[in-house]
């Protein structure tokens, strides 16, 4: 009676399978880890990834590809549709690595990405969707911070989108200025500290603050750890969400 719910193919037909199919183990009898493909604008993202996700059972495929960012801004030939191109290139090129989900990094790429073009069997996950539910579902005025301007841009434009399931989000978007550039070159600790240091200027702040890019969660974290004040982050809301969408494994089950 169990075989004839799979046709010849071997897929199944009985919709309690699909619980079954996500605890699959390999030949040793092993949970199978899960693989996920991440898509970043700069290399300095994989670290912030990997840390964020070290207890569970993940193999990262990591793609990084900066050039795309560099044509946008600096091409005047390069325009929105060629960049969209791209992205659809890049997104079907790590499916094809036979991932169980994609990850974008980047808010840039994002708005870029035109799903409606693609057709695959994994998710697209995008880093900023959980921030943005977190941030409409405060419904107090906050604060945004960023430190790259390029960014600034897009993500609101989706913030905004996102924004429309709910009654009006009152925010406001500041800039820590000359702060950027200490990261593209490579300087990570004075990066952290300049964010820290302006974070500092809102110890008296009541308004909830957050920081927009994956490059400043960790500064974020120690101004939380030594004022005890919060700051939402991309981070912490896209590992509850990869936890609960994808079924992700804690290294510590045996």
């Amino acid at each position: 009676m169990a075989n004839d719910r799979f046709s010849r193919s071997g897929q199944c037909t009985a919709a309690f399978c699909v619980r079954i199919i996500r605890i699959l183990t390999d030949e040793s009898g092993r949970f199978m880890k899960k693989k996920i493909g991440c898509l970043h604008a700069h290399y300095t993202n994989i670290k912030y990834i990997e840390a964020a996700f070290s207890k569970f059972d993940i193999e990262w495929l990591h793609f990084v590809e900066p050039g795309l960012m560099h044509r946008v801004s600096s091409d005047a030939t390069f325009n929105n549709s060629d960049a969209q191109k791209r992205v659809k290139e890049q997104v079907e090129w790590i499916a094809e690595c036979k991932v169980d989900a994609i990850l974008i990094t980047c808010t840039n790429y994002i708005a870029f990405l035109n799903e409606e073009q693609l057709s695959l069997p994994m998710p697209i996950i995008k880093i900023d969707e959980p921030y943005f539910e977190q941030i409409c579902q405060l419904q107090q005025p906050q604060m945004i911070l960023f430190t790259n301007p390029a960014t600034v841009e897009g993500t609101i434009k989706r913030l905004n989108a996102h924004a429309e399931e709910y009654a009006a989000v009152d925010f406001e978007v500041i800039i820590i200025d000359n702060a950027f550039e200490l990261i593209m070159q490579g300087l990570g600790e004075k990066y952290n500290q300049e964010i820290m240091n302006f974070l500092y200027k809102f110890n008296n702040e009541e308004r909830p603050m957050s920081v927009a890019q994956l490059s400043m969660v960790e500064a974020a974290m120690s101004y939380e750890l030594e004022t005890g004040k919060a700051v939402l982050n991309p981070l912490h809301a896209l590992v509850d969400y990869m936890i609960d969408q994808l079924e992700l494994r804690s290294l510590s089950v045996e």
